[in-house]
């Protein structure tokens, strides 16, 4: 069976892509020029097309015409309910090369291929640290700021990440959801549960560099250490 190939007559001069209609070249020219001709009467905000600006109303107007037929949850994009729906059929699209891991959404998988390439894109103005996402540079930032805009309502403890706060809320509620499935103890971090294990697995990995001395918490090495030292 033959298949139609359509042309693509209209190139860019500036980067040699091609389009098969006249009017996506001009579209394609703004990544060039920064031309956003379309224009938000509410707030200014102005974008290249205008299907982006017919989006960007829905904040306005708080309009979610994509809806997920399974949960009710609506969206204001459908490529974003696309995504959503991968949450419930559990499709993962998108697989690295180099280990086969795969992921839900390609922004993803992008973050994960700078393990194996060592890539940190994000880095910090004050002192240079520089990091693979740009969530981590956020957080980072506030060590220099002082910024710890995460509040505990029960005794106003703030924190820099809302994920120390999550864990600092368990000391309130005293929920422990990390579980040994040997015993069943539970703690509420899951740091104190991989040190667990070692009770268990008999692993050991921190060894002492003077007599080989070996230990399941650095904690522990750092006591023993001060055999050798003489430090209390």
């Amino acid at each position: 069976m033959n298949r139609h190939i359509r042309e693509k007559p209209h190139s860019c001069e500036v980067c040699g892509y091609s389009f098969s209609r006249k009017s996506k070249l001009v579209i394609h020219m703004r990544t060039h020029t920064g031309e956003k001709p379309h224009s938000c009467e509410v707030c200014g905000c102005s974008f290249s097309q205008k299907s982006h600006l017919v989006i960007h109303m829905r904040t306005h107007t708080n309009e979610k015409p994509h809806s997920c037929e399974v949960c009710g949850y609506s969206f204001t994009e459908k490529s974003k309910l696309v995504r959503h729906m991968r949450t419930h059929t559990a499709e993962k699209p998108y697989s690295c090369e180099v280990c086969g891991y795969s992921f839900s959404q390609k922004s993803n998988l992008v973050i994960h291929m700078r393990t194996h390439t060592g890539e940190k894109p994000y880095s910090c103005e004050v002192c240079g640290y520089s990091f693979s996402q740009k969530v981590n540079l956020v957080s980072h930032v506030r060590i220099h700021t002082g910024e710890k805009p995460h509040f505990c309502e029960v005794c106003e403890y703030s924190f820099t990440e809302n994920s120390a706060l999550v864990r600092h809320m368990r000391t309130h509620t005293g929920e422990k959801p990390h579980s040994c499935e040997v015993c069943g103890y539970s703690c509420s971090e899951k740091s104190s549960l991989v040190i667990h294990m070692r009770n268990h697995s008999g692993e050991k990995p921190h060894t002492c560099e003077v007599c080989g001395y070996s230990c399941s918490q650095n904690s522990a090495l750092v006591r023993h250490m001060r055999t050798h030292t003489g430090k209390n």
